[in-house]
């Protein structure tokens, strides 16, 4: 093998898994790459063989690599003893550590497990509870919602209502100014009626002493009643007899009376009823004289607003009637409306 080149193949090891069929047939390939290589090469002669070293040099070289290699090969195997003794000695010591340590995870894994689980519990519990919560919040709020609904309206109804107070308000003050101007013209009027009550008083008293008090020869002689008004007692009484056709009903006879600043007679008792008796002269049968009571709500009642006390005085009421007073005979029930003639009383002067 003198002045050829020499081709040097690598030394694999490999895992003692079977490689894949494709691996193989790779590594296969390689090697015949390799093998024609160097037949190649020992077929072409080196043009440069002037230049390399002489054929001794090159089994020298060629011996101390073979050498190199396989105490390289020894080093590799020496290794792979010493780590599989290591790994025969030291893997029951590590197996039982892995053991005791999985046996301390599991521990802990299962304390972390009950811890975990306690929280779980809680969470859903506390869960529950805002659950609940959020339940009573969401009717709380619906509560308020339809309480501020309701608020908002009454507001709203509120508003105008408060715009309709001041719309009256305003029409009050209006109304108010224009009652102020009434009572003002009706305390002027009031003050002027006064003035001419005043006056008519002093005319008035006036004419109660003329009509009262007579004068004759620059004398005057003053009496209780009225010339022509009968005396009895506190009372003067005008007997009125125009006769049946001159009679009037027994409201237009009250008229009469009030003209003369008197009203219908009202009977007491029973002496004043034989008075007023003994003044209804010339009447007889259903002919007499208007006094002072008629029927009034099914009773009998004077024209001051008292019952009549003696039921027997008079016949039933009824309705629409008034009381008449015929001489000799006594109390007549007639309807309001008839002509008849009338008796008018009142206070006689105190002297």
């Amino acid at each position: 093998m003198s002045e050829e080149e020499v081709n040097y193949a690598s030394v694999v090891f490999q895992n003692k898994k079977h490689p894949p069929p494709e691996a193989i047939k790779e590594e296969e390939t390689t090697y015949d790459e390799v093998k024609v290589r160097s037949e190649t090469s020992e077929q072409t002669p080196d043009t440069n063989a002037g230049l390399l070293p002489d054929k001794k040099a090159n089994n020298r070289r060629r011996h101390y690599q073979q050498l190199a290699c396989c105490l390289g090969i020894l080093c590799v195997i020496l290794l792979l003893g010493i780590i599989a003794l290591c790994v025969l000695h030291f893997a029951p010591l590590s197996h039982e550590s892995d053991l005791t340590e999985l046996k301390e995870n599991q521990t802990a894994l299962l304390e972390a497990n009950h811890n975990l689980t306690n929280d779980n519990n809680k969470l859903s519990s506390d869960n529950e509870n805002l659950r609940r919560d959020h339940n009573n919040l969401t009717v709380q709020f619906d509560n308020l919602t339809k309480g501020y609904t309701v608020l908002e309206s009454k507001t709203t109804s509120l508003t105008a209502e408060n715009q309709k107070l001041n719309t009256s308000n305003q029409e009050l003050e209006i109304r108010n100014g224009e009652l102020e101007t009434q009572k003002n013209n009706l305390t002027a009027q009031i003050r002027d009626m006064e003035t001419n009550w005043n006056e008519l008083n002093v005319s008035r008293a006036q004419w109660s002493i003329d009509a009262y008090c007579l004068k004759t020869n620059n004398v005057r002689e003053c009496a209780a009643c009225q010339d022509d008004w009968k005396t009895n007692k506190l009372s003067c009484y005008a007997v009125n007899n125009p006769g049946s056709s001159n009679g009037r009903t027994w409201e237009e006879a009250r008229e009469d009376c009030k003209g003369k600043n008197s009203d219908f007679a009202v009977i007491d008792d029973q002496n004043e009823k034989n008075v007023i008796n003994g003044y209804s002269w010339d009447s007889s049968g259903t002919n007499g004289y208007w006094i002072g009571l008629r029927v009034e709500a099914g009773k009998w009642k004077w024209i001051d607003g008292s019952d009549l006390t003696e039921s027997n005085w008079i016949e039933a009421p009824s309705v629409g009637h008034c009381a008449i007073s015929v001489q000799g005979v006594g109390w007549i029930s007639r309807t309001c409306d008839d002509k008849q003639q009338w008796i008018c009383e009142k206070n006689a002067l105190s002297i």
